[in-house]
């Protein structure tokens, strides 16, 4: 049962066709939207699409690649020719591929080509669609704009340094956005997720590994990528409709507590009575 959140909108998702925009993706059809699934692999946007129109929602399937402002000026032009106007789009592909993140280690031996490789599409695409989109928008009257950042824009890690800053570099775009066409009813937010592992990411990871990150989560769960696309419905409905230029984390409070919280919590589990 629909609950109509985004009822009549129409919503482009890139990076949707896996994971955290595979679930954004389902999660606004089945509230209403008809979306755009774009994604530079043809064949998951497909699937994506083929499974929304199953559940009797409206999809479209497009091709593209977020390093070429061409093949986002097609995908937008084709979203507009399908369904006449964008109200939501949510900015979320990355360059998370397993060889860019295993080669982004050591700011000291960093690779400019590692380098350039997480900003031109984490970046850079982000801001060619946003480019493309905003000009609809405007003609529209206003719309919702959701960058998909990461809860490592926040802080220092140990490894990932290009896309680690090239997601901060998405929050400050992620507000300029917002300033510059809040006047125009365009809202702009970012939604930082923390681990979201994808079945074949959960199987390569140890118990070890899953567990020194998961106890500095503070539910007592995983995230799953259903936890994303809450917020991005949030974000994208009329719900929050006076919502523009946040940074909000859907980490289960990772990124929010002090650096001693687990160890704290492991003496009080080994005091006495």
């Amino acid at each position: 049962m629909r609950m109509g959140l985004v009822e009549g909108k129409i919503a482009i998702v890139t990076g949707g066709g896996a994971n955290i925009g595979e679930a954004c993706a389902r999660m606004l059809a089945a509230n209403g939207a008809s979306v755009a699934v774009a994604d530079i692999n043809e064949e998951g946007a497909r699937r994506v699409a083929s499974g929304i129109a199953e559940a009797g929602g409206k999809a479209i399937a497009l091709k593209v690649d977020l390093g070429d402002e061409a093949s986002v000026a097609a995908m937008v032009a084709a979203t507009i020719d399908e369904f006449g106007r964008i109200d939501i789009l949510h900015n979320n592909a990355a360059n998370t591929g397993a060889q860019q993140m295993m080669r982004d280690a050591s700011l000291a031996e960093m690779d400019p080509e590692v380098w350039d490789a997480a900003f031109d599409i984490n970046v850079r695409g982000t801001m060619f669609v946003t480019k493309h989109v905003v000009p609809h928008m405007i003609a529209a009257g206003g719309g919702s704009i959701i960058n998909t950042s990461s809860g490592v824009s926040l802080l220092g890690d140990v490894l990932n340094p290009a896309y680690s800053a090239s997601k901060a570099a998405v929050n400050a775009l992620t507000r300029n956005t917002a300033t510059q066409f809040g006047r125009a009813n365009i809202r702009c937010n970012a939604v930082l997720p923390g681990l979201v592992l994808s079945p074949v990411a959960r199987a390569q990871m140890t118990d070890h590994q899953l567990a020194m990150i998961q106890r500095h989560v503070l539910l007592p769960r995983e995230s799953v990528a259903d936890d994303i696309a809450g917020a991005v419905l949030w974000l994208a409905s009329d719900l929050a409709g006076f919502v523009t230029a946040q940074i909000i984390s859907a980490d289960g409070g990772t990124a929010h507590h002090q650096p001693h919280y687990a160890d704290m919590l492991d003496m009080f589990a080994a005091m006495p009575g």
